[in-house]
């Protein structure tokens, strides 16, 4: 007796675990990386951020912190593809970091827009806030074409 009931536990743990799994897997992007559910929770705290940053509202360790995740997780995006609904992402964090005074974390947001994104509104727009900081700014290279360079620091 003792012995079918763990049997039929264990049974019900292994199929509620196929379906969490089959679960979490159905939440995932066809993209094979961030979930809609993520990129939904991402942009939110991205607006609160801005906003914050327009209402000239100081960032909390928790705000700093949620920053630099979302950075992490659309760069371990972009290690898998290149999905132009990051562009608006990353062309926001950057304004957030060149707000913050953090030039080095900004100009890597903008060139990413205009190295992968080229092809969005984004694109002029983080040339130009690349031109603001003083960053020499030079089209990105495009299949085949050779002499274009990166954007590089004015001097």
């Amino acid at each position: 007796m003792i012995k079918k009931l763990l049997v039929l536990f264990t049974v019900i743990a292994l199929l509620g675990a196929v379906f969490c799994i089959e679960s979490v897997d159905a939440k995932k992007s066809s993209k094979g990386g961030i979930s809609e559910e993520e990129m939904t929770a991402m942009s939110a705290t991205i607006d609160t951020l801005t906003k914050k940053m327009y209402g000239h509202g100081l960032f909390s360790p928790e705000d700093n912190q949620n920053l630099i995740e979302i950075k992490i997780k659309l760069d371990n995006q972009m290690l898998i593809a290149s999905d132009p609904s990051l562009a608006p992402m990353y062309y926001k964090i950057g304004i957030l970091y060149k707000s913050r005074e953090m030039k080095d974390e900004a100009v890597e947001c903008f060139q990413t827009v205009l190295e992968n994104f080229a092809d969005t509104a984004l694109a002029p727009k983080a040339a130009a806030q690349l031109k603001t900081m003083g960053v020499t700014v030079a089209a990105p290279a495009k299949p085949g074409e050779a002499g274009t360079a990166p954007a590089a620091p004015a001097q």
